[in-house]
Formats: C-alpha cells, sequence, structure tokens
C-alpha cells in the first residue's frame, strides 16, 4: 500500500524570508495561510502584482535594506534603522548620505576587500604542492 506524499509546506514567515519580502507588507491571505513548495516556485517563476510591487516599491525588509544601501545589518542598526523602508525612503538615504551611511559603507568596502584578500591567499594555498 503507498501512501500519497504529503506536499512540503511552510510558515507564511519563512516564504516571505525566501523571496526577500515584507511579511506585514503581503496580503492577508498569504500571511493567513501555509506556503507549499510549489506555490513557492510558482511566487518565483510567476510573481503576480502584488508581489512584484512589493519587491519595487516596499517596504522592504532589513537585509534589503542594507544591500541596497550597501551596508550590513549591523552597520543598519548602528544608524538607527530598525524599521522596514520603502525603495523611495532608501533612494532618499542614498542622495542625502548620512555620515553614517557614508562610515558604514566605508566599513563595507574594506570588509568585501579583506575577505577578496582572504580567498585569494587560501585559493594560492590550495595549489601549493606540499613536499612529503
Amino acid at each position: 500500500m503507498t501512501s500519497r506524499k504529503k506536499p512540503q509546506t511552510m510558515k507564511p514567515a519563512t516564504a516571505a524570508k525566501k523571496l526577500n519580502i515584507y511579511l506585514d507588507a503581503t496580503p492577508e491571505s498569504f500571511r493567513e495561510g501555509v506556503v507549499s513548495r510549489d506555490e513557492l516556485t510558482a511566487l518565483q517563476a510567476d510573481p503576480p502584482e502584488w508581489l512584484r510591487d512589493l519587491r519595487r516599491n516596499g517596504p522592504h525588509p532589513r537585509p534589503v535594506v542594507a544591500a541596497r544601501l550597501g551596508v550590513s545589518i549591523s552597520g543598519l542598526a548602528r544608524g538607527g534603522i530598525t524599521d522596514p523602508l520603502t525603495t523611495e525612503q532608501i533612494n532618499a538615504l542614498k542622495a542625502e548620505m548620512p555620515a553614517w551611511l557614508e562610515r558604514e559603507r566605508a566599513t563595507q568596502a574594506e570588509v568585501r576587500k579583506e575577505l577578496a584578500r582572504l580567498k585569494e591567499k587560501n585559493a594560492g594555498r590550495s595549489h601549493t604542492v606540499r613536499p612529503g
């Protein structure tokens, strides 16, 4: 006797995280149910208008805000940004370029440079033949 496999589902918060959207800004029908893996795949492949609009205009969750501003999530917190921001608010911050944002962007650039240096250094090690 074979039983039909139950489709894997996830909570709306998990689905929102995977879609890089702010859960509280989604339609009630999305927040109230569960999302199957097939539904998530369909949302990613052919996003409905509400999802396209949310991705375009926000409000955006902190990881998206941080990425769009070119800073870390910790950098957002240090800058006093704890709430989701819209695309318009993100663009305004970029135009204004407050001191904290300039500082955090410089810090992030240094972190990226150091990571690239370490990656290059480690790549060189793996190609070195060690005498045995």
